[in-house]
């Protein structure tokens, strides 16, 4: 175990970064630095705020198109994954080879990895489950019930599909670990720190104070603009994000939010 960059790349085959999306940037100037040819695999979520880009698109502009990368990402809280419980995840790259024997590499007894080439689909997957786990958590703050939840679900994965599909993502990708799995984990799970934001707007607390004592990056946040951006830009209609970002950014209230949601037309299911 080590605490330094240089000595963690000497004794290692692969660069798993885990940094909060924010930081995905810094490491990867530092692995630059010495010219790394190890694979580089990242698990974070989400757009990075200054420039509204994939961890993907990141990782290109760091590494160069040809570097050998993926994301790993599908249902996991950290805690249980270093706790040695049970969890499925999906690495994603370009290269299906690649992502192939990287799968294989990381697939551990408790830890299954499935490989998969559609990195748009699980990157935008990883972005938008987030929006949607607050939304569940101002569902849960307000006491709505569980029948109300499981339509957030149901409806966010509905919006998630119709993004990433806009986008150049593959529909099973939406129906798998990035996709359903990780919006059922993150939108029920007590450990979900975007699910918590939601609960504490619910109940009244501003978004700077619940930011300050979170102690921890909450992705969904300082994805939604981004989200909201994008779907307007590719004419997605994503209600329940639209909701999110009134809530988190233009000062409707969480229970007005709700209602206006539960407002609008009937129509077909799609």
């Amino acid at each position: 175990m080590t605490e330094e960059l240089p000595s963690a790349l000497a004794q290692s085959d692969i660069a798993l970064l885990a940094t909060p999306t924010s930081g995905l940037r810094e490491v990867l100037e530092r692995l630059r630095a010495p010219r790394s040819k190890r694979p580089v695999i990242w698990a974070c979520k989400g757009f990075e705020q200054a420039t509204g880009k994939l961890p993907h698109e990141v990782v290109a502009e760091m590494l160069g198109r040809d570097a050998a990368c993926g994301a790993l990402s599908g249902p996991s809280f950290a805690l249980e994954v270093a706790q040695g419980r049970p969890t499925a995840l999906t690495l994603a790259a370009g290269d299906a080879e690649f992502a192939k024997r990287l799968a294989r590499e990381l697939h551990q007894p408790t830890l299954r990895v499935y490989f998969s080439t559609d990195l748009m689909g699980v990157e935008i997957s990883g972005a938008v489950k987030n929006v949607m786990a607050i939304a569940a958590g101002i569902s849960d703050g307000l006491g709505l019930g569980l029948n109300a939840r499981a339509a957030l679900i149901t409806r966010g994965l509905a919006e998630l599909t119709r993004l990433g599909v806009a986008l150049g993502g593959r529909l099973e990708t939406f129906m798998g670990l990035a996709g359903a799995g990780d919006l059922i984990l993150t939108c029920t799970g007590e450990l979900s720190r975007n699910r918590r934001v939601g609960m504490l707007l619910a109940q009244g607390e501003s978004l700077d104070a619940i930011l300050k004592q979170l102690g921890h990056v909450a992705e969904g946040v300082y994805s939604a603009r981004a989200i909201e951006a994008l779907a307007a830009e590719k004419r997605v209609d994503m209600p329940i994000t639209r909701a999110v970002c009134a809530v988190l950014f233009r000062g409707t209230p969480p229970r007005a939010a709700a209602q206006e949601l539960l407002a609008r037309d009937p129509r077909e299911e799609a």
